[in-house]
């Protein structure tokens, strides 16, 4: 199952002949031009990439990995991702447990928090995303 591309301007058309020939549809002529005419809050998520990325959800559970990409819908992929979990009103308390996932994708729907391991002047710029 393929993914959906990221924008319209990322998207390369294919044409019917180029699937009955097995052949790739040559890349669009402002291939390089698309990553450099995006919008403002593109370019700061691409300054995020692969940087470590704490994600909280609602039922209490966290997730640290490196941030790999977020869709139009808000969904986070986070990759080599660690799941930390702590059982509740548990006397004493106990140690967080872990898990190694891989990667995964967290909905926005069950996102709690959200932090990013960055600058404080990175970190004031995010504010408006």
């Amino acid at each position: 199952m393929e993914a959906p591309p990221a924008g319209p301007s990322e998207a390369v058309p294919v044409s019917d002949d180029a699937h009955r020939n097995n052949s790739p549809a040559p890349p669009p002529a402002d291939a390089n031009a698309a990553g450099s005419s995006s919008s403002p809050a593109v370019a700061k998520l691409r300054k995020l990439l692969f940087r470590p990325m704490l994600v909280g959800v609602n039922d209490g559970r966290y997730f640290l990995g490196l941030f790999h990409c977020v869709d139009k819908q808000g969904n986070i992929i986070l990759q080599d991702a660690v799941e930390y979990r702590g059982a509740r009103h548990s006397t004493p308390p106990t140690p967080m447990e872990q898990r190694c996932m891989g990667l995964i994708l967290i909905p926005a729907a069950c996102r709690s928090s959200c932090q990013v391991d960055c600058s404080v002047d990175e970190k004031m710029s995010l504010l408006c995303l």
